[in-house]
C-alpha cells in the first residue's frame, strides 16, 4: 500500500513538473514549430512592410506584426515582450525614415548575433515636410508603389541572405509581385496624372510621396505625424480654399480624430471620405482580407472621384 502511494506521489509530482515546462515553453512554441518546419522567423513592424514580407516569403517565412493595427505607430512603444521575441527573430524588418523612433534602441540592445536587420526604405527618396519651422522626414514611402517595390527588394534579398537555399522561391515571389506593383503603378498614372483639379485635403500630410508620383497636391489639417490640431485661423483658412477650389471631399483616416475634418467639411458643406495611409488596417479591412494592392486600388477609386 505504502508503495503504491508512494507511485502515485512520483506521477503526480512529474505531472506538474511536465505541466509547468509546458506554461514555460509555451511562448516558444511558435518558433520551435518555425525551426521544425524551417520557416523563417520575421517581425515587421507596420502593415505594409508585413505585408510585403508575407507576399515574398510565402509559406518559407512566419511574420509577426509588432504594431497593431489600429495604433499610431508615430506613438508606439515597444513592450519587453516584443524586445525579448526579437532576440529569437530571424529577421527584424523596419520602415526607417523615421518613423520607428524606437527601431535604433532595440538593435544596440540586441544579443541577438544571427539576427538579419532590414531597413526598408534605405533606397528610397525621403521626402522632407515643414513644420513649424522644422524639416520632419516623411516616412509614409510605401504610398508610392515604386516605392513599395523599393521596400519589397530589400525584404527579398534579406530573405536570400538567411536563407540562401531558397533563393529562387523568394526570387520567384518577389518578381511576381513587382509585377502586380508595376500593374497598380501604372493604374494611378493613367487615372491622376492629368487631371486638372489636383488638389486633395487630407487629415494630415501622410500623402507626401503618393502625391509626388501623381501630380497631386496636398493640403493637411494636421501635419506629418498627426500630433496637432490647428488654430482657428487655419480652418478658416481651409474652408476658403475648399469653396474657392470647389473641393468636394476632405479625406480623414481611421486612427486620426476625425472631428476637426468633420467640423471644417460641415462649414464647407461637403462631405468626409476615408483615405487609408495604410500605416495599419481598420476591423473592416482585416474581415475583407484586404491587403495592400487591394487598399490602394480602393484609395484610388475615392481619389479619381473626388478630383473628376
Amino acid at each position: 500500500m505504502k508503495k503504491n502511494i508512494k507511485l502515485v506521489s512520483l506521477l503526480l509530482a512529474l505531472v506538474f513538473v511536465l505541466v509547468g515546462c509546458a506554461k514555460k515553453d509555451n511562448n516558444l512554441s511558435e518558433n520551435i514549430d518555425n525551426v521544425e518546419n524551417n520557416k523563417l522567423n520575421v517581425y515587421a513592424t507596420v502593415y505594409p512592410i508585413y505585408n510585403f514580407a508575407k507576399n515574398i516569403g510565402g509559406d518559407k517565412v512566419d511574420v509577426k506584426l509588432i504594431i497593431p493595427n489600429g495604433q499610431e505607430p508615430h506613438d508606439y512603444e515597444p513592450s519587453n515582450k516584443t524586445i525579448q521575441d526579437l532576440e529569437k527573430a530571424d529577421v527584424f524588418i523596419y520602415n526607417g525614415a523615421g518613423l520607428e523612433s524606437w527601431s535604433e534602441k532595440i538593435i544596440k540592445s540586441s544579443n541577438n548575433n544571427d539576427l538579419v536587420i532590414v531597413e526598408a526604405s534605405n533606397g528610397v527618396e525621403i521626402l522632407n515636410e515643414t513644420a513649424d519651422g522644422k524639416k520632419i522626414r516623411d516616412p509614409h514611402v510605401w504610398l508610392d508603389p515604386k516605392n513599395a517595390l523599393i521596400e519589397s527588394r530589400n525584404i527579398k534579398d534579406a530573405f536570400i541572405e538567411k536563407d540562401p537555399e531558397n533563393k529562387e522561391y523568394y526570387e520567384s515571389n518577389f518578381n511576381e509581385y513587382a509585377n502586380k506593383l508595376e500593374e497598380l503603378d501604372g493604374n494611378f498614372n493613367e487615372k491622376l496624372s492629368n487631371l486638372e483639379n489636383n488638389t486633395i485635403i487630407v487629415s494630415h500630410e501622410a500623402f507626401g510621396y503618393l502625391c509626388n508620383a501623381y501630380n497631386l497636391n496636398q493640403i493637411g489639417i494636421e501635419g506629418v505625424n498627426a500630433e496637432s490640431e490647428p488654430d482657428a485661423k487655419t480652418m478658416a483658412r481651409i474652408v476658403d480654399l475648399v469653396r474657392s477650389e470647389d473641393i468636394k471631399v476632405i479625406f480623414t483616416e481611421d486612427i486620426v480624430d476625425p472631428k476637426v475634418a468633420a467640423t471644417i467639411a460641415n462649414e464647407a458643406r461637403i462631405k468626409t471620405e476615408f483615405l487609408n495611409p495604410l500605416e495599419s488596417l481598420t476591423e473592416d479591412e482585416i474581415e475583407n482580407n484586404d491587403d495592400y494592392i487591394s487598399i490602394m486600388q480602393s484609395n484610388l477609386i475615392k481619389l479619381e472621384e473626388a478630383l473628376k
